[in-house]
């Protein structure tokens, strides 16, 4: 029932409206609502958004403006200190309730506390929601009272709660926004100054119009075969839902449902892959809570004393950065994230494998720049994931699990047409070379017009001995 009273509703990584616990309260108690997103980089330091992930959040937001438009409300943009700028607006438009959901950033998250206590104390009404995670990360625990480390069993701890409460449906009509002014989106500065985006312009669409699109035409079409072409990078196989779930452009829960109307059996065999993945995302927020030190820190303590590369590690590192290190399967990789804003998973663990391993560069270096430059960055899949390829994080791969990206290109890019995407100067290749072009014989090359060194460069380690490299340094600290 509502009050008469008027209300913000403050908009973070929730850029929806469907399935929105914190909207529907608002409009629930509120005869006005004021939907305000406050741009406050500096209070998520040191892991404020990234390049890609402004790009994504320009986009989302004009999508949601417009969303909120048609359905009578309106969207303010504003900058600066949150609380301050809560205040301020409360106090402009006489607000007396604030409603958010919850966010689980270890910087974020000490900040909302910080806030909803001050807030408090100056008589306004407010009140956070679950709205990111189908769990929260303090509801799964083992019997001892302890914080799982374990991913399977994790997910089974979780998967009898699933699918949960059906998620909110959509307003049709929203309470009016009272009248005040805010930024225009384009005051925020959060678009490219120089052109670099044309590749994320060609390959997404940001918005809750586009992710419940994208969603249904997966569980329509692409599930009943995900578990089998997951990991080919160069076929549609996977779900391109990791950015729309990150800015809450679409709920787990609503993930859920959709599943369920296309295959109900969620533990059965076509959508137990994909509900798996669901859980490992919960999985990373669970970690992330309870270690929120591992953002930097190795999870497994043994790391703090590995001894990564020095020696020309400035050159290596910018190698792989740029798609230059003459491994061919690591180098599409890296174009792709560089020209799309996103890098296909069993790639993604190809790539921080031969980072961390065979070039013994540090985790951290890889996190960070992957956090610049995906559309989808999310610290906690981002922290969780680095430290499994790495081997220092909660169920991590083995350290002496090494992928071999040479026998990785021939298992899961058999014909080479990922790598001919990405590498066109290699695009002449026979499949059987195209993955190892430094053992081709030297007519094979001049056939397909590609001369190492000079077209496509020779590989910056060898991967037989820098593998036996990374394993001696492990040994080092095994004992630790």
């Amino acid at each position: 029932m509502r009050s008469g009273e008027t209300g913000i509703l403050w908009l973070r990584r929730d850029l929806r409206l469907a399935d929105n616990p914190a909207l529907q309260e608002a409009s629930t108690h509120c005869d006005q609502v004021l939907p305000l997103f406050i741009q406050a980089p500096a209070e998520e330091s040191p892991w404020a958004p990234g390049a890609a992930s402004n790009w994504w959040l320009h986009h989302s937001l004009a999508a949601l403006e417009q969303s909120l438009t048609r359905r009578g409300s309106r969207l303010v943009l504003a900058q600066g200190e949150s609380l301050g700028t809560l205040l301020r607006v409360a106090k402009a438009i006489g607000a007396t309730r604030i409603y958010w959901n919850r966010l689980y950033d270890p910087a974020t998250r000490a900040r909302d506390t910080r806030i909803k206590v001050a807030l408090r104390d100056r008589g306004l009404i407010c009140a956070s929601h679950k709205a990111l995670l189908l769990l929260e990360p303090w509801e799964v625990r083992k019997g001892t009272g302890e914080p799982y480390r374990i991913y399977s069993a994790f997910s089974r701890r979780c998967a009898p709660e699933l699918p949960g409460p059906a998620p909110l449906p959509a307003p049709s009509l929203l309470p009016p926004a009272p009248d005040l002014p805010g930024l225009d989106l384009g005051d925020l500065g959060l678009l490219p100054t120089v052109a670099w985006d044309q590749g994320l312009r060609q390959r997404w669409k940001p918005g809750e119009a586009h992710a419940l699109e994208r969603a249904d035409h997966f569980m329509a079409r692409t599930l009943v075969d995900y578990g089998a072409r997951r990991d080919l990078p160069s076929v549609p196989g996977t779900s391109g839902l990791s950015p729309h779930l990150h800015f809450g452009e679409i709920s787990p829960r609503q993930v859920l449902d959709l599943i369920n109307r296309h295959h109900p059996d969620l533990q059965g065999p076509v959508a137990e892959p994909y509900v798996r993945e669901i859980l490992w995302r919960e999985f990373a927020y669970h970690l992330l809570y309870h270690f929120p030190d591992t953002t930097d820190q190795p999870l497994d303590p043994r790391f703090t004393h590995f001894p990564w590369r020095r020696d020309d590690a400035e050159d290596l590192q910018r190698a792989w950065q740029r798609g230059q290190t003459g491994i061919p399967l690591v180098d599409a990789g890296m174009r792709e994230l560089w020209r799309t804003g996103w890098m296909h998973n069993r790639v993604r663990m190809v790539v921080a494998s031969f980072l961390t391993k065979n070039l013994r560069l540090t985790w951290q270096s890889g996190a960070r720049w992957f956090w610049d430059t995906l559309v989808d960055a999310d610290l906690a899949s981002n922290t969780l994931n680095w430290q499994w390829g790495a081997g220092c994080g909660a169920d991590a791969a083995p350290y002496f699990r090494i992928f071999n990206p040479a026998r990785q290109g021939e298992r899961f890019d058999p014909e080479g047409t990922y790598v001919r995407r990405w590498c066109p100067e290699l695009a002449g290749l026979p499949a059987k070379h195209i993955h190892q072009p430094w053992s081709a014989p030297d007519a094979v090359l001049r056939a397909a017009r590609v001369r190492l060194g000079l077209d496509y460069p020779h590989p910056v380690v060898d991967l037989s001995r820098s593998r036996t490299q990374a394993l001696d340094a492990f040994e080092s600290i095994k004992g630790r």
